[in-house]
């Protein structure tokens, strides 16, 4: 596994490329932002290891332009900005996950490694049925270009059949995805918010149609 580590302190960054490289990780060091910029566009890493206070700006903003060029990989960010809202809005900013400096080598290798069993969200991924587009990036829903808006669940719903588009999908695998685990749910929940999402397409004109399969699921398939 390749690793970027955008950190301007010597020490810490010698230490920590030492310490990855002797558990068999390529590692490269980024001193600021505009190398580690560089870096991303000119080779491909798996994870980037981030700090945010950089010479040249605020770490995060790494996300945003590895966003902004479609690109692939995981940020752990290693920050100094320990408070409370300063790791919530590292995480609401896109970092995959957030860790306090000073920190332990062998936390830090755990979370590498639970980084590495994650699965790299596609990027740029378009899905396309009749009229009806999913942006896979912002979870944006458009029909012949325009937006709209859904509630949460009847998005989540939506998502669920245009990745299974032609397919049929699971009552099971819709409400695992509407609720969590500790969330309580009437019977007939899944079946009033199929309505209102029918009648979302449908006043929409998307060209496409749930289906009910009796006992097991919904399809959507494009109108003929």
């Amino acid at each position: 596994m390749k690793i970027l580590l955008v950190e301007d302190e010597p020490d810490l960054a010698s230490a920590t490329q030492r310490l990855l490289r002797r558990h068999n990780y390529i590692v490269d060091v980024a001193e600021d932002l505009g190398v580690a910029r560089s870096a991303l566009l000119s080779s491909q890493y798996e994870i980037v290891l981030l700090d945010r206070r950089l010479p040249d700006g605020d770490g995060v903003d790494l996300i945003h332009f590895a966003q902004d060029h479609k690109l692939s990989c995981k940020f752990l960010v290693l920050s100094a900005l320990g408070e409370l809202q300063e790791r919530v809005e590292g995480l609401d900013l896109g970092a995959d996950d957030y860790m306090v400096k000073p920190f332990e080598p062998e936390e830090l290798l755990a979370r590498i490694r639970a980084a590495e069993r994650r699965p790299v969200p596609e990027v740029g991924r378009v899905l396309r049925l009749g009229a009806l587009r999913l942006d896979c990036d912002t979870r944006n829903f458009f029909s012949d270009g325009d937006a709209f808006i859904l509630p949460r669940r009847e998005m989540v719903i939506l998502e669920q059949l245009m990745q299974g588009a032609n397919r049929v999908v699971g009552r099971d695998v819709l409400e695992k995805a509407m609720y969590g685990y500790d969330e309580q749910f009437e019977s007939n929940t899944l079946e009033s918010h199929m309505s209102r999402l029918r009648k979302a397409i449908a006043s929409r004109g998307c060209g496409v149609r749930i289906h009910t399969v009796r006992g097991v699921g919904y399809m959507l398939r494009e109108e003929s």
